[in-house]
């Protein structure tokens, strides 16, 4: 999915993050089910990761609590209310959504990309105001993009215009945000810019993240509550440091592992990771 920014809608620091709950969420493409009956909750302030197998419905679960998908039945509750249900402008004043697909025009600065992330402000009678200005600035500032704000965002590293998307989600000001694969296609050097970029505007700007991510090891080290899914199901959710174990990680990739805590950090790190024997037919 191609997207050019997502809705948000200017929400003060001192208001409470919104809560984000899926309740008997049902999703289908076509007539294909790919999550049947889910229940989860994100926390609030906190950071989820939704981990799991190719094809196990982390994308699609995403799309349905960000509104993109309507689910088949069940309900996305926002505030305790139908998602659904609420005008776009409601929900726009507290979610979020970078997918994992991003696009912009050729030429595109980084000032110009984040200043997008405000365009639900203007209208006729809702021009750019002082608001608006201190809200990209300080949204450049979160995502440490002073100094590049004219920089074209195809010079920049993978990281850089990474960081470049997440601050214009930043300057809708959403409580919520929710990130589609956030580190797909970078290097290690660069994911881990965005990694702590995601755990700053945790940590230090209190908002609630939800993020898709494939790498176990680095959902471990940087959410607060780990989402295990399997065929359109979640199969546990909890810190990571309480329900990470062998046997779990065999269910969700077939393969065995040990587990230690990380010296440094004390989040689960895997270990010895080898391939789960098979029995091997030649015919």
């Amino acid at each position: 999915m191609n997207a050019f920014f997502s809705p948000g809608i200017e929400q003060t620091e001192s208001q409470q993050c919104a809560p984000l709950a899926a309740k008997a969420l049902t999703v289908a493409h076509g007539q294909r089910v790919i999550i049947d009956g889910l229940e989860l909750q994100l926390p609030k302030g906190k950071i989820t990761a939704i981990v799991g197998p190719n094809g196990c419905g982390k994308s699609t679960l995403l799309n349905a609590l960000s509104r993109v998908l309507k689910p088949r039945s069940g309900s996305i509750l926002l505030d305790g209310r139908d998602i659904h249900r609420e005008p776009a402008r409601e929900v726009a004043r507290k979610l979020a959504l970078l997918p994992q697909e991003t696009s912009a025009p050729e030429g595109m600065t980084v000032s110009d990309l984040v200043r997008f992330g405000r365009q639900p402000h203007q209208g006729w009678l809702n021009q750019w105001s002082e608001e608006d200005q201190y809200a990209v600035r300080k949204a450049i500032r979160a995502a440490d993009l002073e100094g590049m704000e004219e920089r074209v965002l195809d010079e920049l590293s993978g990281g850089q215009r990474q960081r470049a998307w997440i601050a214009m989600a930043v300057a809708q000001a959403t409580p919520l945000l929710l990130l589609d694969e956030p580190t797909s296609a970078l290097d290690l050097g660069h994911q881990i810019e965005v990694f702590e970029l995601i755990r700053h505007l945790s940590r230090d700007h209190g908002k609630t993240l939800a993020m898709v991510v494939h790498d176990l090891l680095s959902a471990c080290r940087y959410a607060d509550h780990l989402v295990a899914m399997r065929d359109g199901e979640i199969i546990t959710q909890g810190a990571p440091g309480e329900i990470l174990t062998p046997d779990l990680v065999h269910r969700l990739y077939g393969v065995h592992c040990d587990i230690l805590p990380d010296p440094a950090t004390g989040s689960p790190m895997l270990v010895n990771v080898r391939r789960a024997k098979r029995s091997l037919s030649l015919g």
